[in-house]
């Protein structure tokens, strides 16, 4: 605690200047859709078999653009940072899913102003609002950040196990769009009924609205890695399940009136790869994936620990836990991108 409260005094004593590195993350951020503009420019419409100087260079730029989130945790670590400074960090960290959730919201309202133009004003009034927010911390929530942390945690543990469906439904994905589809036709008769589908929702706007609250009492502090990147990941799922629900439900279901199957996830008929606005989609789906899974190891690491289990191997456990996140995320892009197992 002594530790804690010497580095929440030096974040105190930051005086009302330009921190020009906080608007770091912004910038990176900013930088974003240039940087799928730039992928889909060099892969082009056509699915024809690309030369090796053009795998390269898509990969190269698409690796950026997946890079801008991680940059982002990093420099919500600073420890000599402003709440200020690390609520833009960690708003930056969602950059791909709050992309994808502007470009739906452009298109229910048909805008005819380019979605580029939007972000970047959107982005240069975050960093202004950054640079006036300041907030101190105030110990008196803490008590009350934890019993919401610990509902929080519970609904998650619930949720979970249809996290675990959805994503091996996905899986499948890599047999084939027959095999999904098989799969979750069993699986609608439950969440696709009246009740179940009513108290999914739910649990998903209760875990929206208590996941953005802890994550703006959490950034009002330093925090350590493992923190940093729980609160990071929280940030980014809180923002990924409501543009998720804005997709299904109005975008696509009202809007559209289109199913939302396998096609509709994968962008058919463009697919992901070669269309100048479905390549924004493989960022989003790729860290949400990766993100849901990793949350729930932190959550998991923060409980082993709370229950007696030493730190150091219940961050192994976390590592491990990240390492097989990323896995399955992979597995997953792979499947939705068109590539099969026998």
């Amino acid at each position: 605690m002594g530790a804690f409260a010497q580095l929440r005094d030096r974040c105190a004593t930051i005086g009302q200047r330009f921190d020009y590195l906080a608007s770091a993350p912004a910038m990176a951020a900013i930088c974003y859709p240039f940087l799928l503009r730039a992928f889909h420019a060099v892969v082009g419409t056509q699915a024809a078999t690309p030369s090796l100087s053009i795998i390269v260079g898509a990969t190269l730029i698409l690796a950026v653009a997946f890079v801008v989130p991680f940059f982002a945790l990093g420099l919500a670590c600073r420890c000599n940072a402003d709440p200020g400074a690390r609520r833009l960090a960690y708003a930056a960290v969602t950059a791909p899913t709050l992309y994808v959730f502007l470009g739906v919201v452009q298109a229910l309202n048909r805008s005819p102003i380019p979605d580029e133009i939007v972000w970047c004003v959107l982005w240069l009034a975050i960093v202004i609002w950054s640079q006036t927010a300041r907030n101190p911390v105030v110990a008196a929530t803490w008590p009350t950040m934890g019993r919401w942390r610990i509902v929080h945690g519970m609904t998650a543990a619930v949720l979970s196990l249809y996290v675990a469906f959805h994503l091996t439904n996905h899986l499948l994905g890599l047999i084939g769009p027959d095999a999904h589809a098989a799969v979750m036709k069993v699986g609608r008769i439950v969440y696709r009924s009246h009740v179940g589908k009513q108290l999914l929702v739910a649990a998903m706007l209760f875990q929206i609205g208590t996941g953005l609250f802890l994550v703006w009492r959490w950034s009002a502090a330093p925090q350590s890695l493992h923190r940093t990147f729980q609160v990071g990941s929280g940030a980014y799922l809180s923002l990924f399940i409501l543009g998720h629900m804005n997709s299904v439900f109005i975008y696509a279901r009202s809007f559209l009136g289109i199913p939302t199957d396998w096609n509709f996830a994968i962008g058919a008929p463009a697919g992901l790869i070669h269309d100048a606005w479905n390549i924004r989609l493989l960022p989003h789906y790729a860290l949400g994936v990766f993100f849901v899974l990793s949350h729930l190891a932190s959550g998991l690491r923060v409980v082993l620990i709370a229950h007696g289990v030493d730190q150091r191997p219940a961050n192994r456990l976390w590592g491990a836990g990240v390492v097989v996140s990323a896995v399955i995320s992979a597995a997953i892009i792979a499947g939705m991108c068109g590539v099969r197992i026998s």
